[in-house]
């Protein structure tokens, strides 16, 4: 979602006139757009800004700029600690980004724009998108969710879906440029609804716009599952047969505590209806170790879920707590840290085991890859991913180049990759 929202932003400064460039040096605008969800976000940023400032010494025309969820976070805060930072932008003040770079004197105080809009959903630009295969397309923004832990509700604002025609719109454009694979973003991407169109509506629809191969979205929620929306993804090949499904934890007092609004029970309901509707279908999560009060007890069953539901992949942290959460005001952040890293060691170890065992049973197989590009560790292969989001390597083959599709044979595996020939 980060990624989406800065290329909302550059089609926002290219359509008023700006100029991209990939040279510190040269550019009159540097924008750092944030997440605040991890740990020591903060730190991160300031010590990024830091470092950019020094263009100021070469450059004291320099505007350097601070967008995105710290923003929203931190506020006047941030000016505080770094007050070399020209603008303070959070995610719903996008659209005036252009008038107030125009209009910013450096002489006086920074701007400083956090305006929540209720409406805001940057219909009318067209994100100028990096080079690859697959298209992000922001199908609703803010979250309703309120779960303990997280803070994106506090800085990206209440829930609302994008019209269903803009989102269409977006992706018959994508097509038109060439992409063959698009993802359909939110906080919780399967809460969609634009009256009569909800995900199920909507997703069908992005699968069926002509030159769309591969839809994917992310990230939905345990509790939006319904019958309806299961069969639509088993019934359309388009869908890829993967869903990242965050899990958090596998027991239900803890769930509790969190604020997530589903037990352990109806979270393995989900996963039972998905894979029996769609057999082949890859799960991913995320798991937080050491929240608020957990106990041995209960990280057992969380231990034991993901042995039980044998995830593809997953997404591991300690709890860290997030100042102006719910968890941060009223909950004690107790679990000693020694106790939260083992107990992360061993979940991680857990699913690499998992990984290996499930990547295992793909040799022998033959899988579709789109493919990416070069791969990263040796320029005579290439890469890319199979529907199911398992990255795939096999050697360079004349006439195969990005955004095409080749069938592989898999050789062999490791946790994280499959490896195979070219059929």
């Amino acid at each position: 979602m980060n990624k989406a929202d800065s290329e909302l932003i550059i089609g926002l400064l290219t359509q008023d006139g700006f100029h991209r460039t990939d040279d510190e040096e040269q550019a009159d605008v540097i924008l750092v757009n944030t997440c605040a969800i991890r740990e020591n976000a903060e730190q991160r940023v300031l010590g990024r800004m830091s470092e950019l400032n020094r263009h100021k010494h070469v450059n004291p025309e320099l505007v350097l700029g601070l967008c995105g969820c710290v923003s929203q976070h931190l506020g006047e805060k941030i000016l505080d600690k770094a007050p070399y930072i020209d603008l303070v932008v959070g995610p719903d003040a996008y659209r005036d980004l252009p008038e107030t770079l125009r209009s910013l004197d450096q002489k006086h105080e920074p701007a400083l724009n956090l305006s929540w809009d209720r409406v805001e959903h940057y219909l009318d630009i067209n994100p100028v998108r990096e080079p690859g295969v697959n298209g992000w397309v922001t199908i609703m923004r803010g979250c309703d969710k309120m779960c303990a832990f997280c803070i994106v509700p506090y800085v990206r604002g209440r829930e609302r879906s994008t019209p269903h025609k803009e989102i269409i719109r977006q992706v018959q454009r994508l097509a038109h440029e060439g992409y063959r694979e698009v993802t359909l973003l939110g906080q919780t991407v399967n809460k969609y609804e634009d009256g009569d169109v909800d995900f199920a509506s909507l997703v069908k629809q992005v699968a069926e716009v002509s030159g769309i191969e591969r839809v994917r979205f992310t990230s939905p929620h345990p509790s939006h599952f319904p019958d309806h929306l299961i069969a639509t993804m088993a019934d359309h090949p388009e869908i890829c047969a993967h869903t990242h499904l965050p899990l958090q934890s596998g027991s239900s007092t803890t769930l509790e505590r969190m604020r997530r609004d589903y037990t352990a029970e109806e979270f393995l309901s989900v996963v039972k209806r998905l894979r029996d509707r769609i057999p082949n279908i890859a799960l991913t999560t995320d798991v937080i170790t050491g929240f608020c009060g957990e106990t041995d007890e209960e990280f057992q069953a969380t231990y034991d879920m993901m042995s039980e539901v044998k995830f593809d992949a997953a997404f591991m942290f300690k709890y860290s707590p997030r100042s102006g959460t719910a968890a941060y005001k009223r909950l004690e952040d107790n679990v000693p840290e020694h106790v939260k890293g083992e107990r992360l060691t061993a979940i991680i170890d857990l699913q690499k085991d998992i990984s290996m065992l499930n990547n295992e049973a793909y040799i022998g197989r033959t899988v579709n890859v789109l493919v990416e590009g070069q791969s990263k560790k040796d320029p005579e292969k290439l890469y890319g991913k199979t529907d199911t989001f398992k990255t795939t390597v096999f050697p360079d083959h004349p006439g195969i180049s990005a955004h095409t599709i080749v069938s592989v044979d898999v050789t062999h595996v490791s946790p994280f990759t499959l490896f195979g020939e070219v059929r």
